[in-house]
């Protein structure tokens, strides 16, 4: 499908959620259907143009690294293939290979971010005040530099059209608990440094990501929702990587510095992005997707 879906119409499940990218359906009372659409938010607005195969490519990309990571902890997929799940062939058309059957997880409140450099907000925040998120860092590091560990900083869940903002690791402890906050960072620091490491044998360099978690009703944390997707994650190709300079990127980077050259406001409505600009998107996922998952995307 290279037209962009905008949003799905599920007619035989009930639609729960319609998230930035995800529109989610009720399946039972242990199980829901995730289905990417081609929709893509930048600032947390939803633009109005659509990517094409975004969604395809965000849903195998993350069923991907799903499978590779699923020794660190277990994730949210339930292995029920999703077309089983709907009764039309209506319904059937919109799935493609975009959608996957999910357990039901209560959401961890907060977004798991890890930084394994310094770019964006954080060497921002470093430039005047030596930290990322509070975090204390060694003097002299450029843009761009690798950080002498990843770390975690956490943000906090806000509503679509709202911004998440980034919160204290005290802050997240008050929020979701000590253990499960020593428990989320653990985890999270360990799937984007096992990740960070394969990727960089294929040429690209995860410079930071974000994780979501879920517990199911034994307690047991899950990641779900997407993983180290360009959505997700700040991908960059490791020829053109430069300490000193904020490196052209695979994800959408590529859009945002679009929509700032032009001075949006950064609030709704979002510009409608010029042709060029969403099919070199849609490019740069390809080209991350191939190389990271060494696969041709299926439509």
């Amino acid at each position: 499908m290279s037209h962009p879906l905008l949003k799905t119409s599920i007619k035989s499940l009930k639609l729960i959620h319609q998230g930035k990218v995800r529109d989610i359906y009720d399946i039972d009372a242990n199980n829901m259907l995730l289905v990417s659409t081609d929709r893509l938010s930048a600032f947390d607005v939803i633009l109005p143009t659509g990517i094409a195969n975004k969604g395809a490519m965000l849903t195998q990309m993350a069923n991907f690294w799903f499978e590779k990571l699923k020794h660190i902890v277990p994730n949210h997929l339930t292995g029920v293939a999703p077309e089983s799940v709907v009764s039309s062939p209506a319904d059937l058309s919109q799935l493609g290979s975009r959608a996957v059957v999910v357990k039901k997880l209560k959401p961890v409140p907060i977004e798991a971010i890890v930084r394994g450099y310094l770019v964006g907000s954080g060497w921002k925040e470093y430039k005047t005040k030596g930290t990322v998120c509070g975090i204390a860092l060694p003097a002299g590091l450029q843009e761009a530099s690798k950080l002498p560990t990843p770390i975690f900083t956490p943000s906090s869940k806000a509503a679509v059209g709202e911004h998440d903002e980034n919160i204290s690791l005290a802050d997240c402890e008050k929020l979701i608990g000590v253990d499960m906050a020593q428990k989320v960072a653990e985890v999270a620091i360990q799937l984007y440094t096992e990740a960070a490491e394969y990727a960089l044998t294929k040429g690209i360099i995860i410079a930071d990501t974000k994780f979501e978690f879920g517990l199911d009703n034994n307690g047991m944390l899950h990641v779900m929702d997407e993983v180290l997707t360009p959505d997700s994650s700040r991908f960059w190709p490791l020829e053109s990587y430069k300490v000193g300079s904020n490196p052209p990127s695979y994800d959408k980077q590529y859009v945002r510095d679009w929509l700032e050259s032009i001075g949006w406001n950064k609030a709704p409505p979002a510009p409608i992005l010029p042709d060029e600009v969403a099919q070199k998107t849609s490019e740069k996922y390809l080209e991350a997707f191939e190389k990271l998952t060494g696969k041709k995307l299926t439509a």
